[in-house]
């Protein structure tokens, strides 16, 4: 059962939540702040997602990426925050970040880590909803690596785009449903090079860029870029390409 509300209340389950999902990552919730385990592949990804999102908070709010509190007066939500990968990098630049997931163990875990770091991260076990039964509005809300992993992917889509304030900014980083995809994400990620545990992913649940566009424009925001991600195995990183058939982060704005 997931977490009590503030006022004492446990959450209610979600449509959006996939039990076997949350089993999946439960098991393997102990690997997450392991470089070299089977999180291997998110710590490679990572920089360049973390680097992305700070470049557009930057200069969409008119930041100095300078000052290394320069995120102060910013409220971030992150959505499925796993183990504190984004989270931890955003507080440190000052920013009052929010970490939710349906995995408690994530959610121990990444509240140790932050402890150990002396960083204060709001990290709580429960869902995009429950927060926003919370009355809860941010600067920015993170969808990251998640959205293929869930049973009601326009719930969700509705539910983050619900948490932007007006003029804020969402992120959705997934993946894309193509032959390309499933070559190389499934075939080739989990079952020949074995980076990620086999069935990690189900390719169906994955999403085009102009899905999750048309599931949150429908809300209120506007598309303002779509960035792909591919990995350069001469230089051995991922990279920002203008290829989005694979791995890409979709950047929205709430109208005003």
């Amino acid at each position: 059962m997931l977490s009590k509300d503030r006022l004492g209340r446990p959450w209610p389950q979600s449509k959006t939540v996939d039990p076997e999902e949350i089993a999946r990552f439960t098991a393997l919730a102990e690997e997450w702040r392991n470089p070299n385990g089977k999180f291997r592949p998110i710590h490679r990804f990572n920089p360049v997602r973390r680097d992305y999102i700070v470049d557009r908070i930057i200069r969409h709010f008119g930041r100095d990426g300078r000052d290394e509190a320069g995120f102060t007066g910013l409220k971030i939500l992150d959505v499925g925050c796993g183990a504190g990968l984004l989270c931890e990098p955003l507080a440190e630049r000052g920013a009052q970040v929010v970490g939710i997931d349906a995995t408690a163990r994530n959610i121990e875990i990444a509240r140790w880590h932050a402890a150990q770091k002396g960083l204060d991260v709001d990290y709580r076990h429960c869902l995009a909803e429950h927060v926003l039964e919370m009355g809860e509005r941010f600067d920015v809300v993170l969808n990251t690596e998640v959205v293929e992993h869930v049973t009601d992917p326009k719930q969700l889509m509705k539910d983050c785009s619900d948490l932007v304030k007006p003029d804020g900014v969402l992120v959705v980083a997934t993946l894309n449903r193509t032959l390309r995809s499933f070559l190389l994400a499934i075939i080739g990620a989990e079952y020949l090079l074995r980076w990620l545990p086999k069935g990690t992913h189900d390719w169906r649940r994955f999403q085009r860029p102009e899905e999750v566009r048309d599931m949150i424009e429908r809300h209120g925001l506007k598309t303002s870029e779509v960035t792909g991600v591919t990995f350069n195995p001469i230089a051995n990183r991922w990279r920002l390409s203008s290829d989005s058939s694979v791995n890409y982060m979709l950047l929205a704005v709430k109208e005003t």
